[in-house]
């Protein structure tokens, strides 16, 4: 086993190949850096992480090189040794630091990036306090309209270049690149070809400093003012991982969250920008009930006795009549209680999986300059746009032993012999998982109940409507195609007044409480043997993989 000595710490890195900032993390110091990055070529082009290096000999002594090295480009081996307080280092990090600050604008005050700035924590922590600075700074204009969702403020950029390697060695479409030398160094684009692919906004997490700035995020919120938690996204089936960033119950931004058995460092735009129904005016906030007059807002016990009496109604003459749709969108908590609410009145009670919406192909990236994908797969935008298929076709599978599909309830509807419907909803608006013509076939369904997030076609036609809560408002659990199963921490109160699914169902079975999903974990866990890698409840910081994948 290789050990690697740093600040007279001692730490173990196995067979692991790493550099010296990496080691340096392993012991819990911080080597300061700006331009590597884990995911990204090493350029050691900013000089941040400027180190005392050498090698401790089998007599024990130890023999230090003369000069500072770049950490990020100094491979550790055993019996290296790292010294990041040495004065040699430190004077190369304040001086780092100075130059870099020359031009630097004082726009902390306005910057988006305060409060989570590496140019701010370094220069408190290694920095110097004040500047020498007393010529005029360069001042280049800034670029706001490099790219349909990210602005370039150029005064502030310190050529790190993360971001030019980003779309270069990630996207493959290399929009942006270093023009001009020296002190008048900028990052650009090239005529005609603004920065639109798919995994633009990630330059923005990149950035170290507030130099690429979100357009959906500028100038809204203070990040100190953020609250955070994990979360999944569930634009797809990737299901990345992510930081869900809230402020007073409303959705400001969503940023990737590494996680190596998902999606790595990144996360496609359309699933970043995606969260925008969370805060729509338009969800529903009460249930709704439809009459000869129209509809009606009711009271939710209300709404849960008429959905249970109409259910008992029905399944007490032909259990074969009665439906359950289980949205991909439901988190395997959801899909678990709704079913076993289900089985609860009959076992003849029909259960089948709602609709998957797919768009195309799957979409790879890193891509070449004419958009053809490339062989070495560093990012899969998943054609599936919806973030639980696994997880509900497995809770579907496990309650319902004779195979169904949403196709046969249409069928049923047309036969006249579906006569209780109990659809959920939650897609995204820009996906929707239910047609017209599927809306006028549920149509005839003489009851109807829709739970769903948003008016649609099916919520028009519904003889009971019940709002349903965002998946950031819940905590839950959902399995991505892989069968990588990851939980969700709720980074939101609901709306006034509002339910979550699970504490619907939880009323409609007549159990008590609230929706504890940890509990509910361990409880499928034990039942369903494909899904028993949730029996201890917790799903770890980057999830557990279950018998359900691909």
């Amino acid at each position: 086993m290789a050990t690697v000595l740093v600040n007279d710490i001692s730490v173990d890195i196995g067979d692991e190949k790493l550099n010296c900032v990496q080691a340096a993390q392993r012991a819990g110091v911080t080597i300061p850096h700006y331009c590597w990055h884990p995911a990204l070529s090493v350029v050691a082009s900013c000089r941040m992480c400027l180190v005392m290096v050498g090698e401790k000999k089998p007599d024990g002594s130890i023999a230090m090189q003369p000069k500072v090295v770049p950490g990020c480009q100094t491979p550790v081996k055993d019996g290296t040794v790292i010294q990041t307080m040495d004065p040699m280092a430190t004077t190369a990090q304040k001086a780092t630091l100075e130059n870099l600050l020359l031009n630097h604008p004082l726009d902390c005050p306005v910057c988006d990036k305060a409060g989570e700035c590496l140019l701010q924590d370094y220069s408190f922590k290694f920095g110097n306090a004040s500047s020498r600075m007393v010529d005029e700074k360069n001042t280049p204009p800034n670029k706001p309209d490099i790219g349909a969702n990210v602005s370039l403020f150029t005064d502030r950029c310190i050529m790190c270049s993360r971001c030019v390697r980003f779309t270069r060695e990630v996207a493959g479409t290399a929009e942006l690149h270093v023009v001009q030398r020296g002190n008048h160094s900028e990052i650009d684009i090239f005529p005609g070809h603004p920065l639109d692919n798919k995994l633009a906004t990630n330059v923005v997490d990149l950035c170290p400093v507030g130099a690429l700035a979100s357009k959906d995020f500028l100038y809204k919120q203070r990040v100190w003012n953020l609250k955070t938690v994990n979360s999944v996204c569930t634009g797809c089936s990737t299901g990345c991982s992510i930081h869900l960033d809230t402020n007073k119950d409303v959705v400001y931004r969503l940023r990737p969250r590494f996680n190596p058995r998902a999606q790595g460092h990144f996360m496609c735009d359309e699933g970043r920008l995606g969260y925008h129904q969370v805060n729509s005016s338009q969800r529903f906030r009460k249930p709704l009930e439809r009459g000869e007059s129209g509809t009606r807002p009711i009271e939710w016990s209300a709404a849960v006795a008429s959905v249970d009496r109409g259910f008992r109604q029905v399944s007490g003459v032909d259990p074969g009549n009665a439906w359950f749709v289980l949205s991909p969108f439901l988190t395997l908590e959801e899909a678990w209680l709704l079913a076993s609410y289900a089985r609860s009145v009959s076992p003849f009670v029909r259960i089948v999986s709602g609709p998957v919406p797919r768009v195309g192909e799957d979409d790879t990236y890193p891509k070449d300059r004419k958009g053809r994908p490339a062989s070495n797969i560093k990012f899969t935008i998943r054609a599936e746009k919806c973030p639980n298929r696994k997880g509900v076709e497995t809770i579907v599978s496990h309650f319902q032993k004779t195979p169904l599909s949403f196709g046969d309830l249409l069928q049923a509807c047309d036969a006249g012999s579906a006569h209780f419907v109990y659809v959920t909803g939650g897609y995204s608006s820009a996906h929707p998982g239910f047609r017209v013509d599927d809306a006028d076939k549920l149509s005839k369904v003489p009851n109807l109940i829709v739970h769903d997030l948003m008016p649609s076609a099916l919520t028009d036609r519904a003889n009971i409507v019940i709002p349903s809560a965002a998946f950031s408002e819940k905590e839950g659990t959902y399995v991505n195609h892989a069968g990588l199963a990851q939980s969700t921490v709720a980074g939101c109160v609901p709306l006034r007044g509002m339910r979550t699914d699970g504490q619907v169902f939880l009323d409609l079975l007549g159990r008590k409480g609230l929706v504890r999903a940890e509990e509910i974990r361990k409880e499928i866990g034990k039942a369903v043997s494909v899904l028993a890698a949730l029996a201890q409840g917790s799903t770890g910081e980057f999830g557990v993989f279950t018998g359900s994948g691909s």
